[in-house]
């Protein structure tokens, strides 16, 4: 199956894969394959006799130019495409009709790579999306964070919209919740949350080399303090004058912390739950430092 750019001025190269999560049509499963100009292209995928896949549709950039940087995370539950680019914004792509249309795109100042994200289908008419990342926090160390994305999906052609659906574009964010690890509040508090934050900001690290969720649980891979030149590794240099006791377990990169993401569904409920991203433990065995993680659903 060739993924050559009709834009030219290569080389290029694929930089995100995605498979279809939604049922698949004839037994034939749809793959999402993007390059590194920014185009991206749909292919129809027979498991069973690969020599009959066949590609349904090519994606190029506004004016046939590469615009911005490549993709580098991709989500696929048709008609909805979501991808995260080395920029960290994140795009939202109506392919229903065998069409490509860019419904909403996303930014963040505040979120860094490694980074994942999961998309799931929670009814007929809306899709979450949830996406870790590595967050800053004082003075030079990172953490982890996840946000979850509600996003409204096809409306059923059998039935007539209302004035609210009609004011929500399909395959838009309807509403979106943060949670942090490392998260202070506001104000004054009491000795147990203080307890609570110095336990929470002793698990802060100096380098972060992937992080990954299953949309339930999250872990944090820390990385060694001088890695190579990648773009994908969150790292600071810490001076030696805020260096601490606990420096020798800060820069382990055998360690990893595991976090349980707790999402309650959305209500305006003043007793309404908040989301948590609650440290569980840390998991040891590694003998070496660790270059990527991979996580299965609920293990």
């Amino acid at each position: 199956m060739p993924c050559n750019s009709r834009i030219g001025g290569g080389p290029h190269k694929i930089t995100a894969l995605a498979v279809d999560q939604s049922q698949p049509v004839q037994g034939h499963l749809r793959l999402a394959v993007f390059i590194s100009s920014a185009e991206f292209t749909i292919f129809s995928v027979n498991p069973a006799q690969l020599s009959s896949s066949v590609r349904k549709l090519t994606y190029l950039p506004s004016g046939g130019r590469s615009r911005g940087p490549p993709v580098t995370h991709a989500v696929y539950h048709h008609p909805l495409l979501v991808t995260l680019s080395q920029n960290f914004t994140l795009s939202l792509y109506n392919l229903a009709g065998d069409t490509v249309v860019l419904t909403q795109t996303l930014t963040s100042f505040t979120s860094y790579f490694p980074s994942s994200i999961v998309l799931s289908m929670t009814s007929t008419t809306t899709y979450k999306l949830v996406l870790t990342y590595t967050v800053p926090v004082y003075p030079a160390h990172w953490s982890v964070g996840a946000t979850e994305v509600i996003i409204s999906g096809p409306r059923p052609s059998s039935i007539l919209p209302d004035r609210d659906q009609l004011l929500t574009n399909p395959m838009c964010v309807v509403s979106t919740r943060t949670i942090r690890a490392l998260d202070v509040p506001p104000g004054f508090f009491d000795d147990e949350k203080l307890r609570s934050l110095r336990d929470q900001y002793s698990r802060k690290v100096l380098c972060v080399t992937d992080a990954q969720t299953d949309g339930k649980w999250v872990v944090l891979a820390p990385a060694e303090t001088t890695p190579p030149s990648t773009t994908s590794i969150s790292c600071t240099t810490m001076p030696p004058s805020l260096s601490t006791p606990n420096a020798s377990f800060l820069n382990s990169s055998t360690t990893l912390q595991l976090y349980r993401l707790f999402l309650p569904n959305s209500s305006k409920s003043v007793a309404a739950q908040a989301p948590k991203l609650t440290f569980v433990r840390n998991l040891h065995g590694q003998t070496g430092p660790i270059a990527s993680l991979a996580l299965a659903d609920g293990r």
